[in-house]
């Protein structure tokens, strides 16, 4: 029995706690021993309050932990954190008093293996925008109504049943021609490049496909990272068709996402964007015959009014014929009219010409008697006559020539002198030239 007593005395003299005081002890505990920490998990229940405040769960294949990240770290995320993420934060452990719960205080919170791989994306994603690779001009729209798809993924990937299922779904009567390849793993990048050519070749040979579906299911980074690589995205950059990229969730952004056409959220997303539903195709068909036939009915009904008031103007063909007898009997004589005075008026101006001309000729030839007296008094003073008769005499040789000057005569040479009442045979005796 004394044994026994002391037993129970020595269980009553440990320390008795207060709840608080316990608590309180416990987060020092963790403070000193674990802070500050750093946790790989994935996000679990992410939920953001009215106050800024972000609350969710850290959890992996042997746990989870509460975290609470506070609106002054939340401004400063620079993506939405969204079911499944697997993400890196950094904060401290701590004990909510309470409620006594273990929670993680999250000071920042990144992507996991953000750290050197994102920065190698960023790298990767500033040189191929130098090189023109994400250039908004080579953007080209999608055909609203393709004839033939194309789609590169891997054969084993839930990304290629959901498009199909989508494209089942939305155009039934379109073909789809699949383009295998690995979307993860070292040999993915140089098996997207392979499937991406032989689709471009298939393009420029046939036509077809006519848009191409790049697509993936999510993943990490690290999963992701096929789609980043720079040979996949130079590839892509010379499609000769649009080409439209859907990898991963809607969080996350490749390298191929921006040098792709069009980005899609999802690989459904992708296919839903380049196929038009077959049902909204239907109600257009029936939309447009239905206004094919009002067009047409209301075309009819207006041309039927045309002609029933042509018919109206028309009248009786007798009537037309008489308005019409009318109608040339007034031309004829209107002719007549037009006629007659056409004849009266040039009737008057001969009559007044004919009684301009005689003084016209009269004066005329008055001035042209004139003129050729003149000219004759004008002639006659030129006579060489006259001049013969005031004793001058014209020399000439026996060819005839004039003899003008003492050069052209030679002594003994026989000459013609012409005076006014006949001719001399003379012989030149000798000669003397003038000063």
């Amino acid at each position: 029995m004394v044994e026994g007593f002391r037993a129970e005395n020595t269980a009553a003299a440990a320390r008795v706690w207060a709840v608080g005081a316990l608590v309180r002890a416990i987060a020092d505990t963790l403070q000193a021993r674990f802070n500050p920490a750093a946790v790989r998990g994935e996000i679990s229940g992410f939920a953001r309050a009215a106050s800024g405040h972000c609350y969710f769960s850290l959890k992996d294949a042997q746990g989870q932990i509460r975290c609470a990240m506070f609106r002054r770290a939340a401004q400063g995320l620079d993506f939405s954190p969204v079911e499944g993420d697997l993400v890196e934060v950094q904060g401290r452990l701590d004990v909510y008093g309470p409620r006594g719960d273990l929670q993680f205080i999250v000071e920042s919170l990144r992507r996991a293996g953000q750290g050197a791989l994102f920065e190698q994306f960023l790298r990767l994603k500033a040189q191929l925008e130098a090189e023109g690779c994400f250039d908004p001009a080579r953007k080209r729209p999608l055909s609203p109504l393709p004839t033939s798809i194309g789609v590169v993924t891997s054969l084993g990937a839930a990304a290629l049943r959901d498009v199909a299922t989508a494209l089942a779904r939305r155009v039934p009567h379109l073909p789809v021609t699949l383009f295998p390849a690995s979307v993860q793993g070292v040999q993915a990048p140089g098996e997207l490049c392979a499937a991406l050519d032989a689709a471009f070749a298939q393009h420029r040979a046939t036509g077809a496909p006519a848009v191409l579906l790049l697509v993936r299911g999510g993943g990490s980074l690290e999963d992701l990272w096929a789609f980043n690589d720079p040979a996949v995205v130079r590839t892509l950059t010379r499609a000769p068709m649009p080409v439209v990229c859907g990898v991963g969730h809607e969080t996350d952004f490749t390298l191929c996402d921006f040098a792709a056409d069009l980005r899609a959220p999802t690989p459904t997303a992708a296919a839903e964007l380049c196929a038009p539903a077959r049902a909204d195709l239907l109600a257009t068909l029936d939309w447009l015959d239905e206004r094919l036939q009002r067009t047409a009915h209301d075309g009819l009904d207006l041309r039927a009014q045309q002609l029933d008031r042509l018919g109206a103007r028309l009248g009786r063909p007798s009537g037309r014929l008489t308005q019409g007898q009318r109608q040339l009997q007034a031309l004829q004589a209107s002719l007549g009219h037009a006629v007659q005075l056409g004849l009266e008026r040039r009737r008057l101006g001969l009559q007044r010409l004919a009684e301009r001309l005689p003084p016209s000729v009269t004066r005329h030839l008055q001035g042209s008697r004139q003129r050729l007296d003149h000219a004759g008094q004008s002639l006659a003073l030129l006579d060489p006559a006259l001049v013969l008769q005031r004793g001058y005499a014209w020399l000439t040789d026996e060819a005839g020539h004039a003899i003008t000057q003492v050069a052209q005569a030679q002594p003994g040479q026989a000459v013609r002198a012409v005076l006014a009442d006949g001719e001399l045979g003379l012989k030149v005796e000798r000669l003397t030239a003038g000063h």
